[in-house]
């Protein structure tokens, strides 16, 4: 097998979902930030849909995604919140084979330095399921940056070391980032 190249960028495919009883697709604007973000990161928009608060529904999308081949991240916005009608938080953690606890406790921490202790609220979490990387994250658009760009895109980038998520995920190349000591942290 070749050596992988580490200088090389590989774009994923990621489906955003957006978690909701008020947003319509006509006025999602942190799905559309999402994809916006990942977009001009390179990464593909693999998928995108909106579900209520339902944890069934919304496992139901989960569990299609997960299921897929072509789908590698998901990237959930809303529902994250401490109210009775959120559902995110329970319905993932069901599905998730290793929960990424790092994510809710980074995006907790930043979430302080800008919110104070509102940040106790929020449930942000992470995890695998499937070789499929999800990332829920609270619906407001403030927040969808934070998690991109401070915690997200650095590691859905194969270039950053000394380790990302890129090899953790499924698909054709992951066996030679995998092989790379540099990049993948246990992989």
């Amino acid at each position: 097998m070749p050596k992988p190249d580490l200088s090389r960028f590989y774009p994923l495919n990621i489906a955003v979902l957006t978690v909701s009883d008020s947003r319509t697709s006509a006025n999602d604007s942190s799905g559309d930030l999402l994809c916006q973000l990942l977009q001009s990161a390179d990464h593909q928009l693999a998928a995108r849909a909106l579900v209520p608060n339902n944890k069934y529904q919304l496992r139901a999308t989960l569990s299609q995604w997960i299921a897929s081949d072509n789908i590698q991240v998901v990237l959930i916005n809303g529902g994250t919140g401490f109210h009775q009608s959120n559902c995110t938080v329970d319905a993932l953690t069901p599905l998730l084979d290793t929960p990424v606890p790092g994510f809710g406790e980074l995006f907790r921490q930043l979430s302080f330095n800008q919110l104070g202790s509102a940040a106790l609220q929020s449930g942000a979490l992470a995890g695998l399921a499937n070789g499929t990387l999800i990332f829920a994250m609270p619906g407001s658009g403030g927040a969808c940056q934070l998690a991109m760009q401070q915690l997200i895109l650095p590691q859905l980038d194969s270039k950053t070391g000394p380790c990302n998520f890129v090899a953790h995920v499924k698909g054709n190349f992951v066996a030679h980032v995998k092989n790379s000591p540099l990049k993948s942290c246990g992989a």
